[in-house]
């Protein structure tokens, strides 16, 4: 019944922060500028999921011309701040299956300070982000996000160089540590971590899984020898922060069979929408991920709460969790462009930059615990677990639906 009444209250958790759910939440589109002195070629790429948006009933396909004019009154360039003229375009050019794919030509009256900006779909949903491949006049290439709050790039100035060049060291641990103070789903997982570890050794454990497993996806995706979607990379960072407080909950009454038939039912049921292919309701996650994942998890949650030595079982599953938060941390760094010839000490520092931000965080969490407890302001150990184990998978929850569904 425990557990039956705390699951109840992780879906209450989850329902109530979750109406945002129901909103476009997952929106891109991908451009490619090249620039060669006074003369700007574009390609721009639009997802069919993201065309439908520009009809009046959200669900069919725009007509080519329609498509093209929004993006042709959206897109541009400055050059000295100067507009230039869209010699030709839009021109629609062939695309794979299930995308729209524009070419325009921008003649500029100068080919200093060269600005590419981009409105597309901002107006539609605020959380798009275009994934922009740039090549300046000099051949050097970059990539660039174009976000809501920063739509143009100032390609003169960028140069093809990255702002991380002139960094030292120290700039890369300040990296790390930022990263962890301001990115919440890891410091969720952290203090996850903490809550299901009930003495020192245990704790000592899953931190060194999880330094482990980010410490390994982080190097492959920052040498580019590994690189998985990101999308699919930030949704399972969230189901990470689900599963770290279903366990909680499995852990401490005993009886995780619920616990795990929910979480892993979960993502057997997006799996099964996902292949039936229901109209208005998108699942962008691949439907072997899901179904691995959803019998990777039930099993693991069955055995919480009957586990001899479960720190050493949850070293292992920490450094898996881990390779998949080290992917997350390898997204932020890529968005900056990585500086020649520092890749080692970049990746050091960030690394030792993200384990002083992670002890800080687990650290201020037993100092705060043991200042309640003395002061004997602390609630009772298995009724604080109750609130934040279901606080967490709801947050968990509702951060990894709306990072891998969209309906419309």
């Amino acid at each position: 019944m425990r557990a039956l009444l705390r699951v109840a209250l992780a879906l209450v958790l989850c329902l109530a922060g979750g109406a945002p759910v129901l909103a476009h939440t997952l929106s891109e589109s991908h451009s490619a500028w090249q620039v060669q002195g006074k003369n700007v070629h574009l390609q721009f790429t639009v997802p069919d999921l993201e065309a439908k948006r520009l009809s009046k009933s959200g669900h069919d396909m725009p007509q080519p011309a329609v498509l093209g004019k929004y993006l042709a009154d959206r897109v541009g360039v400055l050059a000295d701040k100067q507009k230039c003229d869209m010699a030709t375009g839009p021109t629609a050019l062939a695309a794979t299956s299930g995308y729209s794919r524009f070419e325009f030509n921008f003649k500029c009256p100068t080919d200093k300070g060269v600005t590419i900006h981009s409105d597309a779909f901002y107006d539609l949903v605020p959380s798009h982000t275009d994934f922009a491949q740039i090549e300046n006049s000099k051949g050097q290439f970059f990539e660039q996000l174009l976000v809501d709050d920063h739509r143009s790039v100032n390609v003169s100035e960028a140069n093809g160089s990255s702002e991380l060049d002139n960094a030292g060291f120290l700039k890369f641990i300040q990296m790390g540590i930022w990263h962890i103070f301001t990115g919440i789903d890891h410091m969720s997982f952290m203090l996850g971590l903490v809550l299901i570890s009930r003495r020192i050794r245990d704790l000592l454990f899953v931190v060194t899984g999880f330094t482990i497993g980010h410490s390994i996806t982080l190097a492959l995706a920052v040498t580019g020898i590994l690189r998985p979607e990101p999308q699919f990379i930030d949704a399972l960072v969230a189901f990470t922060i689900a599963m770290i407080g279903a366990e909680n909950i499995g852990d401490s009454t005993h009886k995780p069979a619920v616990v795990a038939i929910i979480m892993g039912g979960l993502l057997m049921l997006m799996a099964g929408v996902k292949y039936l292919g229901i109209e208005g309701l998108t699942v962008t996650l691949p439907m072997l991920l899901l179904i691995g994942g959803g019998v990777f998890g039930g099993s693991y949650l069955m055995m919480t709460g009957h586990m001899r030595d479960a720190g050493r079982v949850r070293l292992i599953m920490t450094l898996v969790f881990g390779t998949i938060h080290g992917f997350g941390f390898a997204s932020n760094i890529l968005e900056l462009r990585l500086p020649k010839g520092k890749i080692a000490e970049l990746l050091v520092g960030f690394n030792s930059g993200v384990e002083i931000g992670q002890i800080t965080v687990v650290m201020t969490a037993l100092l705060i615990a043991y200042l309640l407890s003395k002061v004997r302001l602390a609630i009772p150990r298995p009724l604080f677990t109750d609130i934040a184990a279901a606080y967490l998978v709801g947050e968990g929850l509702y951060w990894f639906l709306t990072r891998s569904m969209v309906l419309g």
